[in-house]
């Protein structure tokens, strides 16, 4: 019977780009500046999806999306509920909060889910792990699923205070980029605001990208660039705005640090004499980096919550690395972790199958079957590629993820 439940759910996966196939109950509204949205389908079988969102430098969106799979969970039966978050960027402050008032207007509307899924990729991969951590024991969550997420927390802001010193080191004499360790300068300085479009204008005529060209000698700045970050030359653009404007934004927004500085690099080693004579060092502010710690870094008290997570090898922006930060601190009989095998680097690059088959595995967990394995998974995906869901499955088993040390060194 259990292996006939499984047949059915992955036929219902194939619903995944068709609406839902029952009316389904829309409410909107806005609770404390988080915008949020509530799906409820006819049938509602009684459990609730929180999807939660990715990095977004726009103020909060009025009409949040419910996310890539919100057409198979209303299929399936389940309510679907999103929140914008109050902040922008790095909005960990006060997610907790919103997913709460969120929850409690769910509450009212149409009572209590019996059992609450908590989903979300990249950005919303952590804050899923957040509401894991805070809010699980109190909204009976009993599964949850992170895809390409940042669950290392807060030591991605260590990552990202690194690209921004290497860049002055490197780049800093030929295409500056002004605010130093503080991302970009304080409101009300010179050279604030500065553009996104002027970082990118900046790192392509020190490196030549995101358009090409750049001024002489931009080919060995880059190599040097990507030598020392080891990320892909395609991300090196797109991770310098997360280093400029997404440092600056933890620092300086009203609600999070305060105009203290909560990352360092005292004692890091670049592996580049050059870099490590003449980048500048940082102390951080205790409490600043105690409270960007707080909001947020799992530490693993998931309780009975059943994790499945998956990543891609070739992230360049969100590293495969969180996964090894994840399992290090979850119990792994809470925790499954999937790397999809991609042949170049994208952000969240999954197929559909790929991303189904996570879901699906993660449901079935809950209702009683075994653990999944990463095995489990690729088998999963494979069948649902034979049922029309797009592919290919790249799930490696034996995937070995690198520890995040020798990506981002520990302060």
């Amino acid at each position: 019977m259990r292996r006939l439940a499984f047949v059915v759910s992955l036929l219902a996966a194939l619903l995944l780009a068709l609406p839902a196939l029952a009316a389904t109950t829309i409410i909107t509204g806005e609770k404390k500046g988080a915008f949020f949205q509530i799906a409820v389908p006819d049938g509602w079988n009684g459990d609730l999806v929180i999807s939660n969102h990715g990095f977004d430098f726009d103020p909060p969106d009025p009409a949040p999306e419910l996310g890539p799979l919100a057409g198979l969970w209303l299929s399936e039966g389940y309510a679907v509920a999103a929140s914008s978050y109050s902040q922008c960027c790095w909005a960990l402050f006060e997610t907790q909060r919103d997913i709460e008032r969120m929850v409690d207007v769910f509450i009212a509307e149409f009572g209590a889910p019996n059992q609450v899924f908590v989903a979300g990729g990249s950005l919303g991969g952590i804050v899923t792990a957040q509401i894991v951590e805070k809010l699980g024991s109190s909204l009976n969550i009993v599964g949850a699923y992170p895809f390409c997420g940042a669950l290392s927390g807060s030591r991605s802001w260590d990552g990202g205070f690194d690209l921004r010193l290497v860049y002055d080191v490197i780049c800093g004499t030929v295409a500056p980029i002004p605010g130093g360790a503080t991302g970009l300068p304080a409101p009300g300085h010179p050279g604030y605001p500065f553009p996104i479009v002027a970082t990118l204008l900046a790192t392509n005529a020190c490196m030549g990208v995101p358009f090409g060209g750049g001024l002489p000698g931009a080919a060995a700045r880059l190599a040097q660039f990507v030598a020392v970050t080891q990320l892909p030359a395609s991300f090196v653009a797109g991770d310098m705005v997360f280093a400029t404007h997404g440092v600056s934004n933890v620092i300086f927004e009203d609600g999070k640090l305060g105009g203290d500085n909560g990352m360092s690099n005292i004692g890091v080693t670049y592996n580049d004499p050059a870099v490590d004579a003449a980048i500048q060092r940082v102390s951080p502010d205790p409490k600043a980096r105690k409270r960007l710690q707080r909001y947020f870094t799992p530490k693993g008290d998931v309780g009975d919550t059943k994790i499945v997570s998956i990543h891609t090898d070739g992230d360049g922006l969100v590293i495969v690395e969180n996964e090894k930060e994840y399992q290090d601190v979850v119990p792994a009989s809470n925790l499954t972790v999937a790397i999809a095998d991609e042949a170049g680097n994208t952000h969240c690059g999954f197929t559909e199958a790929e991303l189904v088959s996570g879901w699906e595995s993660l449901r079935n967990w809950v209702a009683g079957a075994p653990q999944p394995s990463p095995t489990d998974l690729q088998n999963t995906c494979l069948v649902l590629q034979g049922l029309g869901a797009g592919g290919p499955c790249r799930f490696d088993p034996g995937f070995v993820i690198p520890d995040m040390d020798g990506r981002i060194p520990p302060r």
